[in-house]
């Protein structure tokens, strides 16, 4: 969910490599609306924890934890800390930044509860996404994950979305104890599904850590631009999509 950079080459962005016979998707906002989720779970904690915050602090709490100013996340899926590490790391930092206070085990451990109580109630799925699945079936296209989330807790969340039994692999960050953009994640999908990488093609919403990281791992990357982002950029060097159907309408299906 980082923001991208600037450095893009060709002005023009490139057609989808023909051939295509495995469509991998991440999973948070690509098919799961993660970041409507994030504020369902932040605006629980700072109700409980930072009560009092106006509403442009409370905006800015939510953009401070889905920015993740210090990579807590991103070591995580560098295999630098537990998924639990990260998350304390985070809470930590919104109260330090935001005026709440300081948590110990105890208080941590309830703040959790909280945050996670909320945050997996919120999970919905993209309208799009099962017309689409709907569609790469009719086309005879097979689809598998690729997530920077543990896969049990992944598979929580599409079983639970209603997803699970119509994915054929998931590939989470505990498969090789990192996550993207290792090259070898992604082609450990390509492997568990007997796909070569150059028949694969991987979506997901962050320009570098997915459709850059799959295209450098031999598949091809397309980057999942629902906010319009690219709008603001000179060129890419990636094929870029606002929405899944278009995606759909691009490989034909």
């Amino acid at each position: 969910m980082t923001r991208p950079t600037g450095r893009l080459q060709p002005a023009i962005q490139p057609e989808i490599r023909p051939g295509i016979r495995l469509v991998i998707l991440d999973i948070d906002d690509t098919l799961v609306d993660t970041r409507a989720a994030f504020a369902v779970a932040i605006d629980e904690v700072l109700t409980r924890w930072i009560p009092g915050l106006d509403p442009s602090s409370s905006v800015a709490a939510l953009a401070h934890w889905i920015t993740d100013r210090h990579g807590h996340f991103r070591a995580y899926t560098r295999g630098e800390l537990t998924f639990a590490e990260q998350r304390r790391l985070r809470a930590a930092d919104l109260h330090s930044t935001f005026g709440g206070p300081v948590l110990d085990d105890a208080e941590f451990a309830r703040w959790d509860a909280h945050y996670d109580g909320a945050f997996r109630s919120a999970w919905r799925l993209f309208d799009e996404v099962v017309p689409v699945l709907d569609r790469l079936d009719a086309a005879g296209l097979r689809y598998a994950t690729l997530t920077n989330a543990g896969s049990a807790f992944q598979w929580d969340k599409l079983h639970r979305l209603g997803l699970a039994a119509r994915i054929e692999v998931l590939v989470g960050v505990d498969a090789l104890g990192v996550g993207k953009p290792d090259p070898r994640v992604f082609r450990l999908v390509c492997d568990r599904a007997g796909i070569e990488p150059a028949r694969a093609l991987y979506v997901g919403d962050e320009l570098d850590v997915d459709a850059r990281a799959a295209q450098e791992a031999g598949l091809t990357g397309i980057w999942l631009d629902r906010r319009d982002a690219r709008a603001q950029l000179d060129g890419l060097d990636v094929p870029v999509v606002g929405s899944l159907a278009e995606l759909a309408d691009r490989l034909g299906a």
